[in-house]
């Protein structure tokens, strides 16, 4: 019964990774300058970015605005990475001390 498990969980294994490196068969090449993202995207936050968004700064411009939610995101888990690593230090602490946890 385990061999079987063993043997389905390689398989998907290897169907979802075939079907990734297929799916990577489709996008444009590594700094391709006709790629979507360079002929429509790049343009207009450079163009745009200062009028859309009333801020002189184009950097702050992308992230504050138009990347907000990702911008968020990350902070959410840089800090969920903070508080987890400190909960961890304590305990360490607490355990040389000899206390109870």
């Amino acid at each position: 019964m385990k061999n079987w498990f063993k043997l389905i969980s390689l398989i998907a294994v290897i169907m979802t990774g075939a079907l990734l490196i297929y799916g990577t068969h489709d996008m444009p090449a590594w700094g391709d300058p006709d790629s979507p993202a360079n002929s429509h995207v790049s343009p207009r936050y450079i163009l745009e970015a200062t009028k859309l968004t009333a801020t002189p700064n184009m950097v702050s411009a992308v992230l504050a605005d138009y990347r907000s939610y990702d911008t968020l995101g990350e902070s959410a888990v840089i800090f969920t990475a903070s508080i987890s690593c400190l909960f961890l230090l304590r305990r360490i602490r607490r355990e040389k001390k000899g206390e109870e946890v």
